[in-house]
């Protein structure tokens, strides 16, 4: 029997209605969802808060967790940290269509458990399971079945699967943040970790595997991925997320050490085991600095996933740190490689908008898009490299360039590889935020530079989302990169291209003001 811990939050906790009607009204009055109005409020005045990006009402903010849709609406829960007691809790937000949200109160508080760290969840036809490791304890279930999920109670009273002492090497395991999905002979669970060394060392990702008929006993089935070569020496299997993908099943989660990746694979149902054949990360340098750590994924209903990611902070802001990817839809092409796009409804949040028709980029010359500017955008690029090596896209440029952020199609630039005997190079794609700042406190990070694949005479087309402090960047469907920026100058906001070693053609450029969520 697990021993129980008192760890009570120091936070007022609500009990609502289970009536929609009847809970919309109660929010109105809500305490503390009032005081998220008002903090939201206060710090909407800070020049580098994302306007169409989530960011938490108020305080710090981490991992998000929990992505589901549930009676007609989407549920996003993340690790909040509020002012009463800054342990983490799960904090709730709730949207019609992935773009724009409404905070409401805390949902899951620590008590037999320190704090409430990360987790899934799996909506039944009549309830929604949350499973979280809660530290100082192990892996916690609570469940909810009210229309804005905002009553949860935590099953048994005790961890479902305790924390246990593990050797050096961490067997046979140790627990940390779970998933949790149902197959026809009751519900597995993973959870998330490392052994065979230190982590950031010399250790491996592992994901230990478990099963339970009735959510409460847990019994532990072993290692679940078979034939990992991908992950690096180091990596931890944190925050993960399994779901089927087109007629493959795909494991995304974070390393404390890399950040935001996947496996793709193949999943046997009879042996319960996991046979990754690619792999990809959505993080190509630290996670901190301004780094992509922690996802929170969800099936779309058609075969995709829906996936949400914390950037993290990279320079102090004051009462805040962290913000919310957009929420990139996930699918499979014919080949079986993945597409990545953001989700259509951000297309709602357009607003006026200017366009450029085809130009000629002269070789080895800057051309500065005249009228073409903003910190809060959306631009779409499609650009014929020709025999160029290098395309520079620059954006939040000051007008003498003392800062900008430049977003870099390199023809051949990244490794090389083997394809059936031949010696290939890949090309490369990179977000450099290395002048995008002139203040002392941003933190440094070196380019981020991921493989890409351009065919021969494909268009480079580009979807960049300029929000005050992030820049995220969306190549042909098939890479996505995304850092965050601190520029200082209020007049760094304009947009320039530069073909390099031969001529290039622009063939289209679009933008877009973007509406803030919040109004």
């Amino acid at each position: 029997m697990h021993e129980k811990s008192d760890f009570t939050s120091k936070v007022p906790k609500r009990t609502f209605s289970t009536i929609l009607d009847q809970q919309i009204e109660e929010l109105k009055t809500d305490l503390l969802t009032q005081r998220f109005a008002q903090s939201r409020q206060q710090l909407s005045s800070d020049p580098y808060r994302p306007d169409y990006h989530y960011v938490n009402p108020e305080g710090r903010l981490n991992d998000p967790n929990g992505l589901c849709y549930w009676q007609g609406r989407y549920h996003l829960f993340y690790q909040a940290y509020p002012l009463e007691d800054t342990r983490q809790h799960w904090g709730h937000a709730v949207s019609d269509d992935l773009v724009h949200w409404e905070d409401l109160p805390l949902v899951i508080y620590p008590g037999i458990e320190n704090c409430c760290f990360s987790g899934s969840t799996l909506v039944e036809e009549d309830r929604v399971i949350a499973m979280y490791h809660g530290t100082s304890a192990g892996s916690m279930i609570a469940i909810s079945n009210d229309p804005l999920l905002l009553n949860w109670e935590k099953i048994s009273g005790c961890p479902v699967i305790p924390e246990i002492e593990a050797d050096e090497d961490g067997r046979p395991y140790r627990v940390y943040d779970p998933c949790i999905w149902r197959e026809e002979d009751g519900y597995y669970a993973l959870s998330g970790n490392h052994w065979d060394g230190v982590m950031m060392g010399d250790c491996r990702m592992v994901q230990h595997l478990f099963y339970s008929q009735n959510l409460e006993c847990w019994t532990y089935l072993g290692p679940f991925i078979e034939g990992d070569i991908y992950t690096a020496p180091g990596e931890d299997g944190a925050v993960p997320y399994f779901w089927p993908i087109g007629d493959k099943h795909i494991l995304i989660f974070a390393s404390h050490q890399r950040g935001a990746q996947y496996l793709l694979g193949d999943y046997g149902k009879v042996h319960h085991r996991f046979k990754p054949s690619a792999h990809g990360r959505f993080n190509f340098g630290q996670i901190g600095a301004g780094g992509v750590h922690a996802p929170s994924a969800t099936p779309d209903g058609r075969g995709g996933i829906y996936v949400i990611y914390n950037i993290n902070d990279g320079k102090p802001t004051q009462g805040w740190n962290h913000i919310m990817s957009l929420v990139r839809q996930l699918s499979l092409n014919p080949d079986n490689t993945l597409k990545i796009e953001p989700v259509p409804a951000v297309q709602g949040l357009r607003s006026s908008h200017q366009s450029v028709g085809e130009t000629l980029l002269v070789a080895n010359q800057e051309t500065r898009l005249a009228g073409v500017e903003g910190n809060v955008v959306e631009l779409n690029l499609e650009i014929d490299p020709q025999g160029a090596r290098e395309i520079s896209v620059d954006v939040l440029c000051s007008p003498n360039r003392e800062e900008y952020t430049s977003i870099k199609f390199y023809r051949h630039g990244h490794f090389a590889f083997n394809q059936n005997g031949r010696s290939l190079h890949q090309d490369a794609l990179v977000l450099d935020t290395s002048r995008s700042s002139l203040l002392p406190d941003v933190k440094s990070r070196p380019p981020e530079v991921a493989p890409f694949e351009l065919g021969d005479g494909e268009l480079l087309k580009l979807q960049v989302f300029i929000d005050k402090s992030v820049v995220e960047v969306f190549a042909n469907h098939r890479q996505c990169l995304a850092l965050r920026v601190y520029p200082e100058r209020e007049d760094s906001v304009g947009v320039s291209i530069r073909s390099q070693g031969c001529d290039a053609v622009l063939r289209s450029l679009d933008a877009w003001k973007m509406t803030c969520i919040w109004d």
